[in-house]
């Protein structure tokens, strides 16, 4: 991080100068703009700074200052770099891509979003959508298609995420979203419009959840009416997730999966049976998905 001139002045001239882009500012500008310090304040950080030979950010969180979320606030306003502050938001914390965005469980979500990115999203290919498929309940494929899209939001592209799991649906609850109108209204006939919710503090990131269960949920996903609405949403968005259910809840992760071209299957380590994640891949072997490849989950 870069840190602040070493004297009062500069701070104070800096101040009020024009002010840049936020990417183009000294993360300690941007701190103690948004924490209201004073020149004396700002004087006993760097000098705090200065002593302990530590960034602007951890002299600032020493003193008592600034928190450790106002740090990552900062870094996120520099580099253009979405982020859902603890105090800002009332999304879960299992949104750790957003929440947590420099931590080791982020990092393993940009390193699948890059692989993912090669295999699936080529220009040269037709435009496809990702299925997060698993054999069981309870695998962390919901975890999983959450914090993959949140990833791919903070490219910049808008990130639409579908929840299809029309038999034990939880986007919603993640996502803390207002009830209402979803996906099975529109595949059902009784909806058009207003089905699609932005997240606060992710401004690139969309999400359609189920709305109300239906009975019949199999038969909503294999009409027409799905494969449709598909294509048309890939065309509308640049990346899109879909959350399906388990495939020992039914067929209906394969239909979805096929529907969208392309399907990431998750298995949890100690818990998943080998015989049934190798069912569920042999199952997706005869459908038109493309299978990008088998994730265990650790947590």
């Amino acid at each position: 991080m870069t840190a602040l001139n070493d004297t009062p002045r500069a701070f104070e001239e800096a101040r009020s100068a024009a002010a840049p882009a936020p990417q183009d500012r000294a993360i300690g500008h941007i701190i103690a703009e948004a924490n209201n310090l004073s020149a004396e304040q700002v004087e006993r950080i760097l000098a705090h700074q200065k002593s302990h030979g530590v960034k602007f950010g951890e002299a600032a969180i020493a003193l008592g200052l600034a928190k450790g979320e106002d740090v990552l606030w900062a870094l996120s306003q520099q580099f253009h770099y979405p982020y859902a502050a603890g105090s800002a938001k009332p999304l879960g914390d299992e949104l750790v891509v957003s929440c947590e965005p420099f931590g080791a469980q982020a990092e393993a979500f940009r390193a699948l979003r890059s692989q993912i990115n090669m295999q699936l999203f080529n220009a040269d290919e037709v435009p496809r959508a990702i299925a997060v498929v698993s054999p069981e309940s309870g695998d962390g494929k919901t975890f999983f298609a959450a914090n993959l899209a949140v990833a791919f939001s903070q490219l910049g592209g808008r990130t639409l995420l579908i929840d299809a799991d029309m038999r034990n649906p939880r986007l919603h609850e993640v996502f803390a979203l207002q009830g209402g109108s979803g996906l099975s209204g529109i595949l059902s006939g009784r909806v058009e419009s207003n089905v699609i919710q932005p997240v606060a503090d992710l401004p690139s990131l969309f999400v359609m959840p189920v709305g109300t269960l239906p009975p019949n949920p199999s038969e909503l996903v294999e009409r027409p009416a799905f494969a449709l609405l598909m294509k048309e949403l890939v065309t509308k968005f640049d990346y899109v997730i879909v959350d399906t259910p388990a495939a020992d809840l039914g067929a209906d992760y394969a239909v979805i999966a096929a529907r969208c071209g392309a399907a990431i299957a998750i298995a949890r380590r100690g818990e998943s049976r080998v015989n049934k994640v190798r069912e569920l891949v042999e199952t997706l072997g005869h459908t038109p998905a493309k299978l990008a490849g088998v994730i265990i989950n650790e947590r």
